[in-house]
Formats: structure tokens, C-alpha cells, sequence
């Protein structure tokens, strides 16, 4: 998983914010909840407190204090209800105390006396030894024969404790669960908003120089990512313009230079002939009509591109055998290698058909077996293979030359690039010769790869579809 993308930040900062929301609002419903019970039974023995006081105003007055006791016990019975009374006098002295309950959770006699801090009512939770709590609750109250009586009334806060423990554990389990249906659906939201994003990368991915008469797919949402498509479709409609203006620019320019170079390596050619020129003379014109032919050269590659750029290559396709094709080039530029003691090795035998610009994919073959041979030694070796893989068609041209760099491989197909620009322009390269061979591939769906070693040679692949009626046949056994 990508944590840098997108898409998990946006699940993430959702996911921790609503985690953070639930955790607290968690926290505040069950701290509210607990105050809300503890209150109101606090209340609750507040109020028992103030019906017990009154009772013991009310027997004291008509029967003596002696029978309070008596009579608080018979109406209230704290044992078998697990409470705890106790009244007492100013004094300190105990007129009342109840024993121990039935669950045996308090002992009474060890509760000591609550402070009243001269208040009428009170309350307070007391903690026992054993760890539990017990909420007391104590009324004021004054006798017929003006005596001070103090009533305590209390109960185990346990029933409470029971059971917010229970909620506690409820929103334990229950939270991560809330939270895991909540960042699945939050993630299936987020993957539902970004799909017009992958839409658009998607559709970007297939736009390239030519075509770039499509546009990227508009979401009519009203929202940033639909004026974000709109932008980027005027961008790639400038760059289209642009594009096609450059194009224009060197088509045109090729096409009107070819005239006055012909005329001028004419003109040169016509001097170099004269008699009357002195050896000196003769060499400088030389010199000049060698920088005439490269410039003739560069101009033709310019013009080859510009209409590879234009679709020429995809108009004139027709079924033929590449083995064949190969064959005949390396024999046509077995003199160019023989002048230099470099021996090319054909291995295409088999029929490989093909579809395609015959003269275009001749053009490849030329550029490869050029490139070769200009920078193999003497005493080296070109090999020229063609075959059938996988319904592809392979052409594979390798040398045991001086190999490219590393650094420079993944530039070998741009447009005036050379590797060693001062030893290319003495063998007359521009840097063109690879890019018509990438773009003449591209024109035909093909891929062109290269691998090299410095100093131990280079090999270029090409992998072009068979043909339809090729694709049916058997592959030969032979090939690799």
C-alpha cells in the first residue's frame, strides 16, 4: 500500500478524525451518564433521608425516643434491602444503626460519621476496604425536646458500577467495529470520488503526440475536478497547436532547404572538376560539399520525420516477408561493412510475414545496420536475425563494438542525440538515423529496445505483429 497516495491520506486523516469523534464523544456520554445515576440517587437517599427524619421527629414526639429505633427498623428494614441507616445525636452518641446487610458488602459499624460542615444536607461516596463505593446522604433534623439528630442513609453504588462496566465494555468491542464499517465505507467513498481522477490518468496515459486531437473525459459535476479536466483540455489543446506548428515549421523548412542544397552540391561538384583550381582549393570545396552532404542528410531525416509524424507510414501497408526484406538490405550493405573489414551474418531463413510500410521497415533495418557498422571496429561482426516468437516477428541486429554507456542508453532514440558527439559528426551522424527507427516502430505498433556493454558491443530489438494470415500459421520449432 502506498501510504504517500491520495487515496490513503484521505482514509486516514477520515479515519483518525472520526476516531478521535467517537472517542470522545464516548467518553463524554458515559462520564455524563455516570454523574446522571450517581445524582440521582444521591437525590433519591436525600430524599429517604428526609422521610426518615421526619418519622423520628414524629416518634419522638408521640411515643419517646426510645421506640425510634423500634419503628425506623419495622418501616425500612435496611438489612434485608442491602442500606445502611444510622442516626445519631449532636453528641455523637448512635440512637440508631442498622446491621449488617444481607450481601455482607459493609460492615456499619466501620462507616465512620459523615462531616456535616454545619449544613443541613449532605452526601458523599465513601470507599470500603474491599473496593467498593457507598454513597451516603445525611439530613439535619431537630427533636420536640430540641435534641439534634443527624440521619444517614446509604447505599452501594455496586448496581451502578455494575453496570456502566458493562456499557464500558459494550462500547469496548462495539467502537472498533463502528469504526471498521465506518473507514470501509469512508474508503469506498473515497475510491467512488477519485474514480473520475483514474478516468483522467488513464486518458492521459493514451494521449501522445498524435493524438492529440482526443480529450480528457469531463465529469459534469460542477466541482474542481470538472474544471480541472476542462483546464487540462485547453492545455492539451495548446500543446496540440503548438505541436502541429513545429511539425509544420520543420516539414516546411526540410522541404524548401532540399532545393538549394541540390543546387549548391551541383554548383560544388561542377567546381571541383575545374582544371584551373589549385590542389589547396580543391580540398577546401571538398571540404565543403562533405558539410553539403551532411546537411542534405540531416535535412532528408527531418523531412522522414515530419512525415512519420504526419501518419505517411500507416497509408501504404502491405503483406511481405520480412526475412526477406532483411536478407536483401544486409546484402546491399555488406559492401559499406567490407570497406571497413566488418563481416555481416544473416540469419533469416525462415518466412517471417509481416504488415506494414515495406520501404518504411527496409528504412529500420538500413539505420541499424548503419549504426552497426559505424561503430564496430575493424575485424568485427554485425549479426542480423530474423524470426517468429509468440505471433511477433524479431529483428534483432547485435555488434561487438564499442557499446554504449549506461547513462546514455536511455537516450539513444531522442533526436540529435549522440553518444560521442565529435567522433559522430566525423562519421557523418546527426543523431537522427534511431529517432526514425522509434518513430517508424511506433507508426507500425512496434517496440524497439536496446541492450549494450561498453566495449563488448550493442544489440537492437525490434518485436512487430505478424500478420493476420501469419498469426494462424505454427511457429517454427526452431525459433527462440
Amino acid at each position: 500500500m502506498n501510504t504517500r497516495s491520495l487515496r490513503f491520506r484521505l482514509v486516514a486523516w477520515y479515519g483518525g478524525l472520526l476516531t478521535l469523534v467517537f472517542v470522545l464523544l464516548t467518553a463524554v456520554m458515559f462520564f455524563d451518564l455516570t454523574h446522571f445515576l450517581e445524582n440521582n440517587l444521591r437525590q433519591s437517599q436525600l430524599r429517604r433521608a428526609r422521610q426518615i427524619a421526619d418519622a423520628v421527629v414524629s416518634i419522638s414526639q408521640r411515643n419517646g425516643e426510645q421506640s425510634v429505633a423500634a419503628e425506623i427498623k419495622d418501616r425500612y428494614d435496611p438489612e434485608l434491602n442491602d442500606r445502611f441507616i444510622r442516626i445519631t445525636r449532636r453528641d455523637g452518641s448512635v440512637l440508631y444503626l442498622s446491621g449488617e446487610p444481607k450481601d455482607q458488602s459493609f460492615d456499619p459499624r466501620e462507616l465512620p460519621a459523615v462531616a456535616s460542615a454545619g449544613r443541613r444536607e449532605f452526601s458523599q461516596k465513601l470507599r470500603l476496604a474491599s473496593g467498593r463505593h457507598l454513597l451516603i446522604a445525611a439530613v439535619s433534623c431537630q427533636g420536640p425536646d430540641r435534641t439534634q439528630y443527624v440521619v444517614e442513609t446509604g447505599v452501594p453504588l455496586e448496581p451502578i458500577e455494575t453496570m456502566l462496566n458493562h456499557l464500558l465494555l459494550q462500547l469496548a468491542l462495539g467502537l472498533p467495529l463502528a469504526l471498521a464499517v465506518a473507514i470501509g465505507g469512508g474508503y469506498w467513498l473515497v475510491q467512488r470520488a477519485l474514480r473520475p481522477v483514474d478516468g483522467i490518468a488513464q486518458k492521459a496515459e493514451r494521449i501522445t503526440q498524435h493524438n492529440l486531437n482526443e480529450r480528457l473525459p469531463v465529469a459534469q459535476s460542477g466541482d474542481e475536478l470538472e474544471r480541472l479536466s476542462i483546464s487540462l483540455n485547453h492545455l492539451i489543446s495548446r500543446l496540440g497547436d503548438a505541436l502541429y506548428n513545429s511539425k509544420r515549421f520543420v516539414a516546411d523548412a526540410s522541404h524548401e532547404l532540399r532545393t538549394p542544397l541540390t543546387v549548391l552540391r551541383g554548383e560544388l561538384e561542377n567546381l571541383i572538376q575545374d582544371g584551373r583550381l589549385n590542389q589547396e582549393r580543391r580540398e577546401t570545396l571538398g571540404s565543403m560539399l562533405e558539410e553539403v552532404e551532411r546537411l542534405t542528410k540531416i535535412v532528408e531525416g527531418l523531412l522522414a520525420l515530419s512525415r512519420l509524424d504526419a501518419g505517411e507510414a500507416q497509408v501504404e501497408w502491405v503483406e511481405f516477408n520480412m526475412a526477406e526484406l532483411a536478407a536483401t538490405t544486409a546484402d546491399q550493405m555488406s559492401l559499406l561493412a567490407e570497406d571497413k573489414g566488418i563481416a555481416i551474418q544473416c540469419d533469416a531463413g525462415q518466412p517471417v510475414i509481416v504488415e506494414g510500410d515495406r520501404a518504411r521497415l527496409k528504412q529500420v533495418v538500413v539505420n541499424l545496420l548503419d549504426n552497426a557498422i559505424k561503430y564496430t571496429q575493424a575485424g568485427g561482426v554485425v549479426r542480423l536475425a530474423v524470426a517468429r516468437q509468440n505471433g511477433h516477428a524479431i529483428l534483432d541486429v547485435a555488434d561487438n563494438g564499442i557499446g554504449i554507456p549506461p547513462e546514455a542508453l536511455g537516450h539513444v532514440f531522442d533526436r540529435f542525440f549522440r553518444v560521442d558527439k565529435a567522433r559522430s559528426r566525423d562519421q557523418g551522424g546527426a543523431g537522427l538515423g534511431l529517432s526514425i527507427v522509434k518513430s517508424i516502430c511506433t507508426a507500425h505498433g512496434a517496440q524497439v529496445e536496446v541492450e549494450s556493454q561498453p566495449g563488448k558491443g550493442t544489440q537492437f530489438r525490434t518485436k512487430l505483429a505478424l500478420s493476420a494470415r501469419a498469426v494462424t500459421k505454427p511457429d517454427n520449432k526452431n525459433e527462440n
